[in-house]
């Protein structure tokens, strides 16, 4: 008897949908007519055991103990689980050969792992084991995978590297909450103060900037813009280029701040000749954006919609699951096997059927291009977010689901459309001695942007000086042509503060956490593995910090309660820093690629965490005192603040995988 093992059961039910009847629905798998039987998890089966399973004393918390450090790893069974792990138990003891069908991501790759290990599956059967990857329910996608199976044994790091984040979490979480949490009752604090490895640098982000945004101090700087006249009339603007000797008055980010060096200049070339000096025409096209990621979607849907990275991933599960919409949607990956253009012509189809909107873009588009994002070296467990083969009418879609599909199948069309060409023109002209330059970028041909014409025409941001003169028209000029300013203008601006985070911003800061770190040397470590938490973590870390008071929305910015504030005030550098929670994602990806072994991985985390615990008995976190409201806060974070501190907390640092 061969047996699947489904990380779910709608994952479950699609594998045994393709096999012939009759079949026999039992409680907790189903028996195939050849007397095979599909059986699956439910989520995560086991889960880390508790401090107090380990000791008793553990269960009260006292700073004596820390850091708590388990001598033999232990794993516990849900409650909720245990009648399926039992079914699950038993049918191991009968199988002959098993199927592993985990998701095809390192968490789904642990959780039937962790179930054979605790089964007690050894010798042959294991090393016999097969791994199915499925990233289409839909029947015929599920039957290919079930042509292409691999040994189990190949996919190890993944597990390794799972399990590795799963216990360095539960580690770090659990001690420095408790370190803190210890600390701040001495000062009167009853709640919880939360530490965590990736959710407190995440924290740790927003207060900066709130602190960046309450401290700024805007000042005026100036623009010079000459207006210029060819012989025949014909018109355009040049902006002025300060030299070296106006650095003196100058910021850090080139922009004059002395209103009288720009009137100066804007009297000294008033009607003054001007010649051409340098001349530049280049043609250039770009390529269509890659196909979608978890993230990238989230990032996209936040920006076009307002729709949080939260209600992305579960959407998308009801896409996944239940519509058989879309592939995979937990993917860091945004790259396609080659294998799967052969159903390019069906999913294109599949596409004009399903949204009569994106119908006549799939007419225009050519399945026979190849794209950039066709690439099997760049593609790992999975691949990127793509529209299946089936045909269902949008409106059985709720209107997130609308959109989010909308999204993905308009990223993936752009992929059999040619590149977007044009010619980039630039022109320095010399007015008095000084630099002006105007810039211009021309349309040859539209490719694959006339999909999203409607996304460029929606509202956005005043452009500055430079960006509106990227778009006027640049008469034809020739090297030394004199030309005539007509006019100047002085342009008074005042500098700003950086942006408010909200959804869609503070996801890319996750997926580009190395613009935040401040070690150069783990810079170039994350240039190829960057990313704090992972795809399909990075949602819930950001809404749990919702949920614990320490984050609130204001409109669509989000801010830092007082809480907050003060939590990330009281930890250590280490802590709130991005480089510690930077160097372990790139340590559990170098796992994955077989480049670093577990306990090269666990032990320099040990003794990191006994130096933070430590240092955190010398620190007092006064959170009650230091609680000050900032004058831009509103009234919700008081009760963002109540509900924290009413809260009760169990550290929990296994993913429990939503179930159908």
């Amino acid at each position: 008897m061969k047996l699947y093992i489904a990380e779910k059961p709608s994952l479950g039910r699609a594998i045994a949908a393709v096999f012939p009847a009759p079949q026999y629905k039992e409680n907790g798998y189903i028996r195939l007519a050849n007397g095979d039987v599909v059986s699956w998890c439910i989520g995560h089966l086991l889960e880390q055991a508790e401090p107090e399973d380990y000791n008793p004393d553990f269960k009260r918390w006292q700073a004596a103990q820390l850091p708590i450090i388990p001598d033999k790893w232990q794993l516990k069974i849900r409650k909720s689980a245990a009648k399926q792990l039992a079914v699950i138990k038993k049918l191991l003891k009968q199988a002959d050969s098993i199927v592993h069908a985990g998701d095809p991501d390192r968490e789904g790759q642990l959780l039937v792992d962790e179930v054979l290990a605790y089964c007690g599956v050894t010798g042959e059967k294991l090393a016999n084991t097969q791994r199915l990857l499925i990233s289409d329910l839909n029947p015929p996608a599920v039957k290919r995978a079930l042509t292409q199976l691999k040994l189990n044994k190949e996919f190890v790091p993944l597990s390794t590297s799972a399990l590795a984040r799963s216990r360095a979490d539960w580690l770090y979480g659990l001690n420095m909450t408790r370190a803190y949490t210890l600390q701040g009752q001495k000062v009167g604090y009853q709640g919880v103060l939360s530490v965590g490895r990736v959710q407190t640098p995440l924290l740790g982000l927003v207060v900066r900037r709130d602190k960046e945004i309450a401290d700024f101090v805007s000042k005026p700087f100036y623009q010079v813009l000459a207006e210029l006249e060819t012989e025949d009339k014909q018109q355009f603007s040049a902006l002025w280029q300060p030299s070296a000797a106006c650095v003196p008055w100058q910021d850090e980010d080139g922009r004059v701040l002395l209103r009288a060096l720009a009137e100066r200049v804007q009297q000294k070339i008033s009607n003054q000749p001007a010649v051409v000096s340098k001349l530049e025409h280049k043609d250039g096209q770009q390529s269509a954006p890659l196909p979608y990621s978890l993230s990238a979607l989230q990032i996209d849907a936040a920006k076009r919609y307002g729709i949080t990275a939260q209600q992305v991933l579960d959407s998308c599960q009801q896409l996944y699951e239940k519509h058989k919409l879309i592939t995979y949607p937990r993917s860091d990956s945004r790259y396609l096997p080659n294998e799967q253009l052969k159903q390019a012509t069906a999913v294109c189809q599949a596409i004009a059927s399903n949204d009569h909107e994106l119908a006549s873009a799939v007419a225009q588009a050519n399945t026979r291009l190849v794209s950039k994002a066709w690439n099997d070296a760049k593609v790992t467990a999975h691949h990127a977010i793509i529209p299946t083969e089936k045909r269902q009418p949008l409106n059985r879609l709720s209107t997130t689901e609308q959109r989010l599909y909308q999204l993905i199948a308009r990223q993936y069309l752009a992929q059999f459309y040619p590149a977007f060409c044009y010619t980039d023109s630039r022109v320095e002209l010399t007015i008095a001695g000084g630099c002006f330059v105007a810039k211009t970028r021309v349309e040859l041909s539209a490719g694959w942007k006339q999909l999203f014409r409607n996304d460029s025409e929606q509202k956005r941001p005043a452009d500055s000086a430079e960006q509106i003169l990227s778009r006027q028209a640049l008469p034809k000029l020739q090297l030394g042509q004199v030309l005539s300013c007509i006019n100047t203008q002085l342009l008074e601006k005042q500098t700003t503060p950086p942006q408010a985070f909200t959804d869609a911003t503070l996801l890319a800061a996750m997926t580009g956490i190395s613009r935040y770190v401040s070690d150069e040397a783990v810079r170039k470590i994350l240039r190829d593995t960057d990313g704090l938490g992972t795809e399909a973590t990075r949602a819930g870390i950001i809404e749990l910090l919702f949920k614990r008071g320490y984050l609130i929305r204001v409109g669509k910015q989000i801010q830092a309660t007082a809480t907050g504030i003060a939590l990330i005030n009281a930890l250590p550098a280490e802590a709130v820093l991005p480089d510690m929670t930077a160097r372990w994602e790139a340590a559990l990806n170098a796992i994955c690629q077989r480049e670093q072994s577990y306990h090269a991985f666990m032990q320099p985390l040990l003794l990191q965490l006994t130096q933070l615990v430590n240092g955190a008995a010398a620190i007092c976190p006064s959170v009650v005192m230091a609680a000050k409201k900032p004058r831009w806060r509103t009234n919700k974070s008081a009760t963002a603040n109540k509900s924290a501190k009413q809260g009760r907390y169990k550290y929990k640092t296994t993913a429990v995988r939503k179930s159908n």
